[in-house]
């Protein structure tokens, strides 16, 4: 009987639900929404309607404001995450695997890790020049550490049986590394580039164009619904981030559907 409790138990923790049960949620969240400021509950400067919110939408993107912050935004993020990506994989690699440079690594990052990144944008901009360098800089700095960390989580988690096997096959450093290593932290890996992903759309605040300093603006100007409007474009980039890194973690690890 107990087995069969558990058993149920382990069903219903990994039970799955059809995407239509998120869809319809986010339709009775959105109608609540919009009852609610269409019954005078909330002022329209505090809480603009959705449909407001889409009428602000509209008008932004005929007018060509998003499409010239989407181009801002998408070349400081895409080269950003790129740079600090490649850096964060090579050190969480490095770091995971040396135990010299665990040694001397490790703290350095673990030290800078808790600072607050876009409290540094005013020393970047000193070092590197108001335009857009520092602020690649600033977002690769971001992208860096989530990455960096979870590389390394992943590449200290691997099976040491594993690795004994490899060794026993007489593979070399590069060989265990690149066949066994980094196919069994890539689980890890990725879930760092997602984190990474968000990270960088928040440091997207920091610079002076873009989808950023667009919300920025509406938010001095205290203009709300145009406000939320740069949100919902910045959440939905997030949303297409992720669907790729997903896409790209099917391809790459296909054996941990």
């Amino acid at each position: 009987m107990n087995e069969y409790k558990i058993t149920d138990k382990m069903h219903s923790w990994q039970k799955t639900y059809p995407v239509w049960v998120s869809a319809l949620s986010v339709i009775v969240l959105l109608i609540i929404w919009e009852l609610i400021c269409r019954a005078g509950i909330v002022s329209p400067l505090f809480l603009p309607s959705p449909t407001g919110i889409l009428s602000a939408l509209a008008a932004m993107v005929a007018g060509g404001e998003i499409a010239a912050s989407l181009a801002a935004s998408m070349y400081r993020i895409i080269l950003g995450f790129v740079l600090g990506s490649v850096i964060g994989l090579a050190v969480g690699l490095f770091t995971g695997t040396s135990a010299l440079i665990d040694r001397i690594g490790s703290p350095i990052v673990n030290a800078l890790y808790p600072i607050p990144k876009i409290a540094l944008l005013p020393l970047f901009i000193l070092w590197l020049g108001i335009g857009e360098l520092s602020k690649v800089t600033i977002i690769a700095l971001g992208v860096f550490f989530p990455v960096a960390m979870n590389t390394y989580s992943g590449v200290k988690n691997v099976d040491p049986l594993l690795i004994k096997v490899a060794v026993s096959f007489n593979a070399t450093r590069w060989m265990t590394l690149k066949k066994v290593v980094l196919p069994a932290a890539l689980p890890m890996i990725f879930a760092g580039l997602r984190l990474a992903a968000g990270t960088s759309l928040l440091l997207l605040i920091a610079a002076q164009e873009g989808i950023g300093a667009l919300i920025l603006h509406y938010g001095d100007l205290m203009i709300t619904d145009r406000l939320m409007a740069g949100v919902i474009v910045l959440s939905l980039l997030g949303l297409v981030f992720n669907l790729l890194l997903q896409w790209a973690e099917n391809r790459a690890i296909p054996w941990n559907r």
